[in-house]
């Protein structure tokens, strides 16, 4: 059997010859995982748009598409194009499985949620002649999933080859997070065994690891064993957590010991208003500053993300939180505009109120407003989301964060690798074009390896909770 597995492009990426650099960061793992399910005789190929202009004039026998919201118009064209070509076209992914009845007529088969139960039923299917239009997941867990099929991925066309996934889902439900409408209010995370995760682990060469998971810290007792495992691994990793993971004792100090150098954490706004509207109680009560205290003083550092256009959100929310961020010394920052994905209690909330402007998807990629905002007008929101960029990546604003560290390693550390990511697009560009990506992998390493904090080490002042008002930081009622 030939078997082509496609990740369309995403808006913004449609030429092949020009690429932002988070577009080659991480190769497509879900494919991977799917291809590691067919028989070895099979003839498979996985290609993603993002890296590479799109062979289409080839014939294979099942065409496997991964949608995205902000990707489905290209893949619905992919679809119909190989359709056309007499390819049996499966489509799956987050946007299917919040729209079937959009995705159904391009496709001959839809799967809908995680596919670790569903896949290989359908293979079954498609070998025994009898494959079916829809395939919807119902048993859920990771034991005795086959390896990934890395060696399907051209790991020179990416930043961050040795991405991994060790857990499916979190264990929290967000108004604004995908989680609930994919897996259709069955089991919402669950884990590999350590184990396994482990041997996963020692396939992938070299030292760096970017773990994929939505929450790693999710299952403390799984969480601890996994960073016991990896001691002595001599891995430097990257991840991401909550707020109340990061501050709960004993976990983040096992993963610093094993190799954690960088963390993403969602703390979306300074307002405790706006946690409860969209339902991140876990946010609620717990110390920011604090959190990010402990991630510095173990050498920890922070991709803190945000998200502007809450309800309770003003048109001062920009500057406010941006302010707060470069007081505290993150790293980088990454911002949004709270974006209602389709299947999500967020858009059924905004559409019952009639406030959802259209439904072109291409623009729902978290850098244009495509709701009515409560506190201001769109404008503004689109305005204060890139206004909030430039002034958070301004060079005298990563110089101020840096030079907030206890010590020069770790301002310098700051400024490459702040800098580093934001100032100097172009060369990633450039980069990118020539297909040498992949030389920038030492000095990534080398910038994460940095130096390590002494306990203690970090700044006295305590610079806001979301419990407490405080000067350019959390206000009263992303």
């Amino acid at each position: 059997m030939n078997v082509k597995m496609i990740l369309p492009a995403l808006t913004e990426a449609k030429s092949p010859f020009w690429r932002p650099i988070k577009y080659s960061l991480f190769p497509p793992l879900g494919l991977a995982t799917l291809a590691g399910y067919l028989d070895d005789g099979d003839e498979v190929v996985i290609q993603d748009e993002h890296v590479e202009t799109l062979d289409l004039d080839d014939t294979p026998d099942l065409v496997v598409i991964q949608v995205y919201i902000t990707s489905a118009r290209r893949a619905y064209e992919l679809a119909e194009h190989y359709r056309a070509r007499g390819a049996h076209v499966a489509l799956g992914g987050l946007h299917v499985t919040a729209l079937p009845e959009e995705a159904a007529p391009h496709a001959d088969t839809i799967f809908l949620g995680p596919g670790e139960d569903t896949w290989p039923a359908f293979l079954a299917d498609f070998l025994a002649g009898r494959p079916g239009p829809v395939y919807r997941s119902r048993r859920r867990t990771l034991v005795g999933m086959p390896p990934l099929r890395r060696d399907l991925i051209q790991r020179h066309l990416y930043l961050v080859p040795n991405s991994i996934v060790v857990s499916r889902g979190c264990p929290h439900s967000c108004d604004f997070c995908y989680k609930d409408s994919f897996f259709q209010g069955g089991r919402s995370f669950y884990t590999q065994t350590v184990e396994a995760a482990l041997a996963e682990i020692e396939r992938l060469p070299g030292r760096h690891l970017f773990f994929l998971d939505d929450n790693l810290f999710a299952a403390p007792a799984f969480a601890r064993d996994l960073f016991e495992g990896m001691r002595g691994m001599g891995r430097i990793w990257q991840a991401a957590a909550t707020v109340s993971a990061v501050l709960r004792p004993g976990l983040l100090e096992r993963a610093a010991a094993c190799g954690l150098r960088s963390l993403f954490v969602g703390f979306e706004t300074l307002n405790a208003e706006s946690l409860r509207q969209q339902g991140k109680l876990h946010n609620l009560d717990q110390d920011y500053g604090a959190a990010i205290r402990r991630m510095h003083d173990l050498g920890v550092m922070v991709n803190a993300s945000f998200v502007f256009g809450m309800d309770a959100d003003d048109p001062a929310v920009f500057a406010r939180t941006v302010e707060w961020a470069l007081e505290q010394g993150i790293e980088t920052a990454t911002f949004h505009i709270l974006t209602p994905y389709p299947g999500t209690a967020l858009y059924r909330r905004l559409e019952a109120e009639g406030r959802i402007l259209h439904r072109d998807w291409d623009l729902y990629d978290t850098r244009h407003a495509v709701f009515r905002p409560a506190g201001m007008s769109v404008d503004e929101l689109e305005a204060g989301y890139w206004r909030a960029y430039a002034d958070f990546y301004r060079w005298s604003a990563i110089w101020r964060a840096a030079a907030s560290k206890p010590d020069w390693p770790q301002r310098l550390r700051h400024l490459a690798y702040s800098g580093g990511w934001k100032k100097f697009e172009p060369l990633w560009d450039l980069l990118i074009r020539a297909r040498r990506v992949a030389r920038m992998r030492p000095l990534l390493e080398r910038i994460l390896q940095g130096s390590r904090s002494r306990p203690g080490g970090g700044r006295p002042a305590r610079l806001g909770s979301t419990q407490n008002t405080a000067a350019g930081a959390a206000q009263p009622g992303r």
